[in-house]
């Protein structure tokens, strides 16, 4: 259902199920694992003009993996990533 390098690919989809209704497929709830169980690979400097995508690209070198920085950061809204310029952006390890 998803690429397997999505942020949902490993999450079990449930079936809603209703009477007199059709049943109805969704993707399991997904936690953000706690900080302390992702290592650290580098830290990116946020550029002007930066975006989630792009500090992927630059230090994953997929920009898909956003999602990855993001948790890594503990922000819920990957755009906080590249608010400010100059700050510091945490790089983890990529999990397989």
């Amino acid at each position: 259902m998803f690429d397997q390098t999505s942020r949902y690919a490993r999450l079990p989809v449930l079936i809603l199920t209703r009477a007199g209704a059709d049943p109805i497929p969704y993707v399991a709830r997904r936690f953000v694992p706690p900080l302390e169980s992702l290592q650290t690979l580098s830290e990116e400097i946020v550029q002007s003009g930066d975006r989630p995508d792009l500090i992927a690209s630059r230090s994953l070198g997929d920009p898909l993996q956003f999602w990855r920085v993001a948790d890594a950061n503990a922000v819920m809204d990957p755009g906080e990533l590249a608010d400010e310029p100059g700050s510091r952006v945490r790089i983890p390890i990529p999990q397989p």
